[in-house]
């Protein structure tokens, strides 16, 4: 009999009488969807899918509905890694890395690395961004909890997994405020210390709630759909060429015989010739001229 499970959601839960949320999230089609565009060494799709499912849970915490941003850039041979989630829980990805990488710990993967993570609210208001030191932390998980600890003084707990399939994550966290019940979290902590990998990748939610809090009064809430979708668009590209300037895009005309700008968590490729770099840079030039009406 084959189990059914959760796919592209986000789950909310709290137990009954405490001050402890937490958050599952099951991502199929949209980490199938950024593995189809690049091909990755185990050990970085590893991380790159655990940071996916994280990006997402971090997601929960924040109050407003802006992009959050999670990037980690290091000196080992995973060099960069990027995932974002943006508001209706639209999920990206990517990760550079230099050969060979060896399966280990988050400090052999990626060395000396920081952990940063920008909360952009949007709609005029500013942008946040905490930045912490990875260290010696043997996960991903660790890190970001080190972050939690540093950053927001909010004990946290994450659990993370991923495969060549799917990629899921549970946090527990615990808010400000005594909840009736002094023992929940550090109760609920070692209850969540006990699950897997493999049950948090196969199991859903609710079986998996059942198995580690099976004694506690726990309230499930209606999911969130979570997908892949990147925000890359012609408007943007030509924006990005604006910038350069016309003297650096007509040398890449010159030396190439086209402007070519791909996007790196999509693959979409935006192609420029001639005609177009000139009517790109003439249209910048262009003054606004009222409109009349006859």
């Amino acid at each position: 009999m084959t189990t059914r499970r959760d796919r592209d959601v986000l789950h909310r839960f709290v137990f009954e009488d405490t001050n402890v949320r937490g958050v599952l999230v099951h991502l199929d089609a949209s980490w199938q969807a950024v593995l189809e565009r690049r091909t990755y060494p185990d050990p970085v799709r590893t991380l790159l899918g655990q940071a996916m499912a994280a990006v997402v849970l971090l997601s929960t915490t924040v109050k407003y509905q802006g992009s959050v941003t999670l990037q980690l850039r290091g000196r080992g041979p995973v060099t960069l890694l990027v995932v974002q989630v943006r508001p209706g829980r639209h999920v990206r990805g990517i990760a550079h890395w230099r050969d060979p990488v060896h399966t280990g710990t988050l400090a052999e993967v990626v060395g000396e690395a920081q952990l940063a993570i920008t909360i952009d609210p949007g709609e005029g208001m500013d942008r946040y961004q905490g930045i912490v030191e990875t260290g010696a932390a043997r996960t991903l998980a660790q890190a970001l909890e080190g972050y939690f600890e540093r950053s927001e003084q909010l004990p946290t707990r994450l659990w993370l997994a991923a495969d060549g399939v799917r990629a899921a994550g549970m946090l527990l966290q615990q808010l400000p405020g005594a909840g009736r019940d002094a023992d929940a979290w550090n109760r609920l902590e070692h209850l969540g210390a006990t699950l897997t990998p493999g049950e948090l990748l196969q199991l859903t939610d609710r079986e998996l709630l059942h198995r580690l809090f099976h004694e506690e009064r726990v309230r499930l809430f209606e999911a969130d759909p979570v997908s892949f979708r990147c925000d890359c668009s012609r408007e943007r590209t030509d924006a990005l060429l604006r910038g350069l300037g016309i003297d650096e895009v007509r040398t890449l005309l010159a030396e190439q015989g086209r402007v070519h700008v791909e996007c790196e968590f999509c693959g979409h490729a935006y192609d420029y010739d001639a005609v177009d770099v000139e009517q790109l840079f003439a249209a910048e030039g262009q003054p606004d001229v009222p409109r009349t009406r006859h």
